[in-house]
This record gives C-alpha cells, structure tokens and sequence, in this order.
C-alpha cells in the first residue's frame, strides 16, 4: 500500500456528521422549489449568507466551488453533480429523480468563513413511491465490466482505513484518470438520518507517491455505531462510475490498560 502524504477529512469537521441541518454558521440552503415530477428534472438553489444575501463567492474545494449530492432516503438513487452559478449567487443543475422522498446536501466553503460544511435540504417527489429495501452489506459491486472491492473496517468514534480496489474484467486497472484531484471520491451516509460523511483519499495525483489505482485509500470515522452506506465515484476511460457498498460499524477492542488509561485520546478527529 502506498504511503500516501496528502490530506484527508471526514464531514468537516471529525466525527460529526454534517448534511443534518439546513442552516449552519449563518449559512442557510434554499431551493427554488422543493417539489418536484418524475424524471429529469431542473434544479435551482442558492446559498443565503449571514447578510441575507446569496452568496457570490466560494472557495474551490477540490476543483469546483460546490459539490451537490442528492440521494433518496431509501439511499437509492445517488448523484453527485457540480451545479453552475450565475453572478447573483444562483445555482442550477439537473437531476434524475424518482418518486419518493429525497435528500440533496450542498458541500460549500463560503469565502471569509473559516472552513467547509455540508448543508441538507429534504425534498418532494410526486408520483408512486416504491421503496427499495437496504441493499445487504457485501465487500464487493459491481458496475458493468468493473469490480470494486472494499477492505477495512468502519470504527465509531475512531479513524480507520478503508482501501477500495478496483478491477475490469478480473485485471487490475493501474491507469485511473483524476476526478476532482484525486483518484476516487467517497461520500458515506449514515443509514437511518443520512449523517453525510465526505471523504477524501490519501495523496492525490502528481505527488510522486500515489498510484493511479488500482488501489484507492481513504481515512475514515463514523460518528456512531450503526449502518452506513459508502458510494465511489471513480473515473476511468472518460466515465465516472459509482460503486455502491452497505457496511455497519465495527466495535473497537479496547486495550487491557484502557481502564487505567482514562478516557481514550481518540476524539473522533483525523490525526495527521
């Protein structure tokens, strides 16, 4: 395994899951409308500032202003699309809903504030809803010619490693392509409130360390105990795929002296 140098952070902000409120920092999530038809759909948005004004500028986070991310609450369904913004603050991007009830979380770093954060918004889709049960947990997806496969535990509370591994047609890929400044992007959701957890891997292209697959690593720590849903966007050939995975959290072992220790160091926080 690589040792990879680069940075990573989960949520913004440690162990807490972000995406659960629509407002945070003074910064609020407003769309347009928050019911929508079936099908390929238009949507608009802005982010509202401290001032009661849309916000105009933002600092890049991994090659774009603003990732939006929407996802049924049955966890089917994920997207991971880059709106466009116009010069008055005003988003607009597509997407492909189905009947139900719907999540979309807006993952910002407003200019002037000190850091990210992930707004969500609930929104309406009308029509016949079919919800799908929770897919079983399982180590590998697939999605066409390719196989993903995760290795690693998912801790409460405690930083672990998770490394995806990537395959076509049973060969190794070693020739992924960057997507948004690195070779794989991981967003996780808690199953049961969507808690968004974004993830971003060890190094990244062009640091002399991390190779192009087919080996994807990232750091990662849930904020409880409980049932998580991963999704991988990878890009290989020109095409972003999605790799899908349902992991439920493994209890720690604490040490034989974690008694006299006191409470433990871990304080859910990525140590670099």
């Amino acid at each position: 395994m690589n040792n990879h140098t680069g940075h990573s952070h989960v949520g913004h902000g440690g162990a807490r899951p972000g995406g659960l409120s629509v407002s945070e920092n003074g910064y609020t999530l407003e769309l347009d409308s928050t019911l929508f038809a079936v099908g390929v759909q238009p949507v608009g948005f802005r982010v509202i500032g401290p001032d009661g004004h849309a916000v105009t500028e933002f600092v890049p986070e991994h090659e774009k202003e603003l990732h939006f991310i929407a996802v049924r609450r049955d966890t089917s369904g994920f997207q991971h699309v880059h709106p466009v913004r116009d010069e008055k603050g005003a988003w607009s991007t597509e997407l492909a809903l189905d009947a139900g009830d719907w999540r979309f979380f807006a993952d910002i770093h407003p200019a002037g504030h000190d850091g990210a954060m992930t707004l969500g918004i609930d929104a309406a889709v009308a029509g016949l809803y079919d919800p799908r049960p929770l897919p079983d947990a399982a180590r590998t997806a697939q999605i066409d010619e390719y196989t993903v496969t995760l290795d690693g535990t998912l801790l409460p509370g405690e930083a672990s490693e998770l490394t995806l591994t990537v395959s076509r047609n049973g060969r190794p890929v070693t020739d992924l392509q960057p997507y948004l400044a690195a070779y794989g992007h991981l967003v996780a959701l808690r199953v049961g409130d969507l808690g968004y957890l974004h993830v971003h891997p060890d190094g990244e292209p062009g640091d002399g360390a991390t190779a192009p697959g087919p080996e994807i690593t990232f750091m990662a720590v849930a904020p409880s105990a409980g049932t998580y849903r991963l999704y991988l966007d990878f890009q290989h050939d020109d095409v972003v795929r999605t790799a899908e995975f349902t992991v439920h959290t493994t209890e720690t072992t604490p040490h034989p002296d974690a008694a006299s220790q006191g409470p433990s160091e871990h304080s859910g926080h990525i140590h670099h």
